[in-house]
């Protein structure tokens, strides 16, 4: 049901008691500068933008290759918050190599399963961003390939 490389990162996630769950989520969230575009990345897409619900500029980045698969970047604005620094790097990297389509479908509910009942109560909004924003241009990129084709 979720791309391979996600569902071994909800795998690990599950198996961690709660206080080595939140310092993996830290450990994620130190690494999501890994995620920003590289230099020579061309993108087909790109959402650059401060939503009311997050504490900065957030930047998402996709290119499509030629095979289908999807190519995720992020980057983020100083002011924000651990756990979107965390979920930024787990879903590029989870999702990494997935479609826009099987993106698209992805079913919410192993954010749950990642971050920990407790912490998705306290913060629903900012462990639910993340993945909004992908879907959200990866939606945009499939209404325009059928436009493409219409």
């Amino acid at each position: 049901m979720y791309p391979p490389k996600l569902n071994n990162i909800i795998n690990l996630f599950e198996l961690l008691p709660e206080d080595e769950r939140r310092e993996t989520l830290v450990s994620y969230a130190d690494n999501a500068a890994k995620q920003q575009p590289r230099k020579g990345e061309q993108f087909d897409l790109q959402d650059i933008r401060k939503d009311e619900e997050c504490a900065d500029t957030v930047g998402v980045y996709l290119h499509v290759d030629e095979n289908g698969k999807a190519h995720i970047r992020m980057t983020l604005g100083p002011e924000v918050q651990t756990l979107t620094r965390a979920m930024t790097a787990i879903l590029c990297k989870g999702l990494e190599g997935a479609t826009p389509q099987e993106i698209l479908d992805l079913p919410s509910d192993f954010v749950t399963r990642i971050v920990g009942a407790e912490l998705v109560r306290v913060r629903s909004q900012t462990t639910y961003y993340v993945l909004t924003r992908i879907k959200g241009i990866c939606k945009v990129y499939l209404d325009r390939q059928r436009m493409a084709v219409a």
